[in-house]
């Protein structure tokens, strides 16, 4: 699988932890930046993340930033994104099965290690439900809803 990783300056050492946990683990991960602990903006990660989801040149995103609020809602502004802030593993699950979400949103000063390696795995590893949640899915790429 291909996975995308983008951080901002908040998010770069939990970002970087996951990438190579990530790659120990047999996954391509494309990583988007940023590589360092000086100051960038949010908005601007979140939109390479979801123009290389859009582009299709991963199949599965994660957006790091310090709460992972921003960097959510600036990776939900593309349209093929559906990127769900989690802050513990069964929400990660339910992102996938209930709404498809394509990408992960991690705040890395309110989530360890640990806690965040369970979301990414519960997340990689639970297939969407397809079925009455399909519908659903497709009315969140509706321009109004309906």
């Amino acid at each position: 699988m291909i996975i995308a990783l983008a951080s901002d300056h908040a998010g770069v050492g939990l970002k970087d932890q996951l990438r190579d946990w990530l790659r120990e683990a047999g996954n391509y991960v494309l990583d988007l930046g940023t590589n360092g602990p000086e100051s960038v903006d949010y908005p601007r990660f979140g939109k390479l993340l979801g123009e290389a989801i859009a582009a299709g040149k991963a199949e599965r995103g994660i957006a790091i930033c310090g709460s992972g609020i921003g960097i959510s809602i600036a990776v939900n502004r593309n349209p093929a994104c559906r990127c769900a802030l989690v802050n513990e593993p069964l929400s990660a699950a339910l992102a996938r099965e209930h709404n498809d979400a394509n990408v992960l949103a991690l705040g890395a000063r309110l989530t360890g290690i640990d806690l965040a390696k369970a979301c990414v795995s519960a997340f990689l590893d639970t297939p969407f439900a397809g079925g009455r949640h399909a519908a659903r899915v497709d009315l969140l790429s509706a321009p109004t809803g309906d």
